[in-house]
């Protein structure tokens, strides 16, 4: 062990209640967190190439039609799997549709849905200021252009093979963190998603034939930006726009 590494012994005795507790490891299996020891200026170096991809991480609305393997989008998705969630109960479903007559219906709802909002002012103007530098519409033709839409669908309750529901808890927080997961595994891999939740959302559980229990949250065309594409230049908030630190230290 390195010198600069805590005793891991010395360290358990700061806790009353330890965890998991014997009678609880006699119950439940449990294993021993398999978990990289790194020096701080690893971890920096790690810090700053994670902020440095992410930085260039933009939402992009013109792919180019070039296919991408169905295995980078299974890959993206089962990232996102690893997201933390409410007792465990991982209450989400990825759809992913490559098929084009699916993905055309998917645009023609979307559309429809999005005409309301922007030209029938579903949307107030309040909202439509705050898109205007963005310059969205309701025309959505990255949703045919795109290689695959992935469809990202809560599950509000679990719906058990023999009928029977059980409460899921703190869904759209887990479902919210595996999104993140999906956008951030898409971006690293070199491909380029949009967050898109054209509202309401209703039609895509109908068109993907998904249960009751399943909502949708969020859809992401995914693919590779189109050669020479343009996105808005926004400033994102700086640290300390973002952060605040409360570390006893006045």
């Amino acid at each position: 062990m390195p010198d600069d590494q805590p005793d891991a012994e010395s360290d358990e005795s700061l806790y009353r209640h330890p965890y998991p507790s014997p009678d609880l490891a006699d119950r439940h299996p449990f294993v021993e967190h398999d978990h990289e020891v790194v020096d701080d200026a690893e971890m920096r170096r790690r810090a700053e190439a994670f902020r440095a991809t992410s930085e260039r991480r933009r939402s992009v609305r013109m792919f180019s039609p070039d296919p991408v393997p169905r295995a980078l989008v299974e890959a993206a998705v089962a990232a996102a799997s690893t997201a933390p969630s409410g007792a465990h109960k991982q209450p989400w479903t990825f759809v992913a549709v490559a098929d084009p007559d699916v993905k055309a219906r998917i645009r023609e709802a979307a559309e429809a849905e999005e005409r309301t909002n922007y030209l029938d002012n579903r949307m107030n103007a309040e909202w439509q200021e705050a898109l205007a530098p963005l310059g969205t519409d309701h025309h959505k033709e990255f949703l045919d252009v795109a290689p695959w839409l992935v469809v990202l669908f809560e599950q509000r309750y679990e719906l058990r093979d023999d009928g029977s529901t059980r409460k899921n808890y703190y869904v759209k927080e887990s479902v919210g963190i595996a999104a993140g997961l999906f956008v951030a595994a898409v971006h690293d891999m070199g491909l380029a998603t949009l967050p898109h939740t054209p509202s309401p959302m209703a039609f895509l559980r109908t068109i993907l034939g998904r249960p009751e229990n399943e909502r949708p949250f969020v859809m992401f065309p995914v693919g590779r930006p189109l050669p020479g594409v343009r996105v808005p230049d926004l400033r994102r908030k700086a640290l300390d726009e973002v952060l605040v630190v409360l570390d006893g230290m006045g």
